[in-house]
């Protein structure tokens, strides 16, 4: 898995590329965290070119989206497709998520309008 950063504005877009599963799902985790711990209010993990996800990848997502909420994070998913899609599906975890946007553009005109966790 690898994982790249850009910025838009205040937002960082996360691009994660690769298995997001039990041998690298961590480095997701400790990316975000130390993300907030420089004070990033607003981001993107756009799962674009994930290609399979296990349960440790879901549990990372759950982390990543449930420390957001509570430090008044704003944060989406964008991109989710194919099997990933199919494993959060099957997880009802959809409803859990923010709204998940279908491209990096219309996660920014959600954020900027006060959408998000």
């Amino acid at each position: 898995m690898e994982l790249k950063i850009r910025k838009n504005g205040e937002t960082y877009i996360i691009d994660v590329s690769g298995e997001l599963d039990l041998y690298n799902s961590y480095k997701l985790k400790e990316l975000v965290t130390g993300m907030i711990e420089k004070n990033v209010h607003t981001f993107i993990i756009n799962l674009e070119q994930v290609d399979y996800i296990d349960s440790s990848g879901v549990g990372a997502l759950i982390y990543v989206y449930s420390t957001a909420k509570k430090l008044n994070i704003r944060m989406t998913l964008v991109h989710i497709h194919g099997s990933v899609q199919k494993v959060i599906e099957m997880s009802k975890l959809t409803a859990y998520f923010p709204p998940i946007a279908p491209s990096v553009e219309d996660a920014l005109t959600v954020l900027h309008t006060g959408g998000g966790a």
